[in-house]
């Protein structure tokens, strides 16, 4: 991979995930757009019907915004594991890139900057597609993509650290199981978290996507979430501080064995 003086390092490595992605961006219009749109026509509008209303608003606009967010969680998972490992392990790619100028932080930053664009124009098409179903009621929506954007990196940062340490795919088995289908469903997409026990409900204040879909709920509807919106945005600030500097440090050490 070779980089010349005029393109910075990360951005070349930008660049490389790119010109894949427009060479295998068929394989994930479905489940990037498509599936979020046909989970909001099923669940939105067909359990809707026999919901009826959640906390004062239809449960189509009650669940835009969780949607929206699981589908940035979701992506930034997903193009965190495989395709992280791989690059180490098959195709080597990393090692390719450590022959450059690219070092361990441009490949993480590079990465992330890909996933953020990856999970923004998904969630602008996913808003674009909502407009029609009235499932916004607030101008704040347009700040939607920014939060979607802070979870994704808040998210792939130290799920890609976790990849960059281990040896065999098995273990994503552990980490979708126990990790992104408990978020997924009860992190408040699909009912609201004080609808959990006492003892289950500090676990979804634990995740990074119950902070996101707060604040995605709040911008789409038009009010305020219970808790300070400073505290969920420090919370994905936390975790991505932490998660970068992981992942650089797992890279890093991946590469000088």
């Amino acid at each position: 991979m070779a980089v010349t003086h005029a393109v910075h390092p990360t951005i070349a490595v930008l660049e490389r995930h790119l010109t894949l992605y427009r060479r295998l961006w068929q394989a994930s219009v479905f489940s990037s757009f498509v599936l979020p749109v046909l989970f909001l026509l099923s669940i939105g509008i067909g359990v809707g019907g026999y919901v009826g209303r959640v906390q004062g608003v239809d449960y189509l606009s009650w669940i835009v915004p969780g949607v929206l967010a699981s589908t940035a969680f979701q992506i930034a998972v997903g193009e965190s594991t495989y395709s992280v490992l791989g690059d180490f392990k098959w195709v080597r790619a990393y090692h390719a890139m450590r022959a450059t100028p690219v070092g361990p932080a441009d490949m993480v930053r590079g990465h992330l900057l890909y996933l953020v664009i990856r999970v923004t124009i998904a969630v602008v098409a996913f808003l674009v597609v909502v407009v029609f179903f009235g499932g916004l009621h607030s101008p704040w929506a347009l700040v939607t993509p920014l939060v979607c954007a802070l979870l994704t990196v808040s998210v792939a940062a130290p799920v890609t650290a976790f990849a960059a340490t281990i040896d065999h795919d098995s273990y994503f088995s552990l980490l979708f199981r126990f990790v992104v289908i408990p978020s997924t469903l009860f992190a408040g997409v699909f009912f609201p978290v004080e609808q959990l026990t006492a003892v289950l409900r500090p676990l979804a204040y634990a995740s990074p996507l119950w902070h996101a879909v707060e604040l995605c709920r709040a911008a789409t509807l038009g009010r305020a979430p219970a808790w300070p919106i400073p505290v969920h945005a420090g919370y994905l600030l936390m975790w991505t501080v932490a998660g970068l500097f992981l992942a650089v440090r797992a890279f890093r050490r991946k590469l000088e064995d």
